[in-house]
């Protein structure tokens, strides 16, 4: 103790600020689905890096990503199945889901009463479970006018049945069974069928057959010969 006290207890460094951290770093390469898989859980990482091979460093409280010696993105740990972090998707997959039941209600009062109606049962209970329901209901409008989708809302809520495969359903029976109209270029003109020779005959033009052609040229055939 004499000695320790002599001569090493002044070479002794003081203790860092913060205790060390055990981690133990890896390597993985980013899914298409954004994931990469540490351990038991899938951690998310920013969607530009898809196909690219990251490190990644571990501790018993978070997961620390690295691209070319960068951090990219830090998750708290999670024993198992997924961390998604939304932000991490492209910007037309966050604005999808995005779309909460405010947006839902909100879009579906543009369209009507009925299409309102529809929505506010379908998030009536279990939002989150049936929250897709309603987004694809909404959804429709991309294919149908606001005016059908309305109408058959309303008939859904009729019949008892205001869910999205009944609604898409019916929009689907009633285009198959009365289809719109098909037109040309002309927008369903009559066709002009006698021909280029007449196109721009008029009225008072004799109508001549071939017949009459035919006759008129062997007469003066005739009266040349003579």
């Amino acid at each position: 103790m004499t000695v320790f006290d002599a001569l090493e207890a002044a070479e002794l460094l003081s203790l860092p600020p913060t205790p060390f951290v055990l981690a133990y770093w890896s390597t993985a390469t980013i899914g298409p689905d954004i994931h990469i898989k540490v351990g038991r859980t899938l951690y998310s990482v920013p969607w530009k890096l898809i196909g690219r091979r990251i490190g990644v460093r571990s501790t018993a409280t978070m997961v620390q990503l690295f691209h070319d010696g960068s951090l990219v993105k830090t998750h708290a740990v999670l024993d198992q199945r997924k961390r998604t972090d939304k932000s991490d998707y492209p910007p037309e997959k966050t604005a999808f889901q995005m779309r909460t039941p405010v947006w839902c209600r909100s879009q579906a009062s543009e369209v009507g009463d009925a299409c309102r109606e529809v929505i506010d049962q379908l998030l009536e209970v279990n939002v989150l479970y049936r929250l897709r329901a309603a987004q694809g209901v909404l959804g429709l409008r991309k294919q149908y006018s606001d005016t059908c989708l309305e109408a058959v809302c309303a008939r859904a809520i009729s019949v008892g049945d205001p869910c999205y495969r009944t609604i898409k359903g019916i929009l689907i029976a009633s285009t198959e069974t009365n289809p719109e109209p098909e037109t040309s270029g002309d927008a369903g003109a009559a066709a002009f069928l006698h021909g280029p020779a007449r196109l721009f005959v008029t009225a008072a033009t004799p109508n001549t057959t071939d017949d009459d052609h035919n006759d008129q040229v062997h007469d003066e055939a005739e009266v040349e010969t003579r």
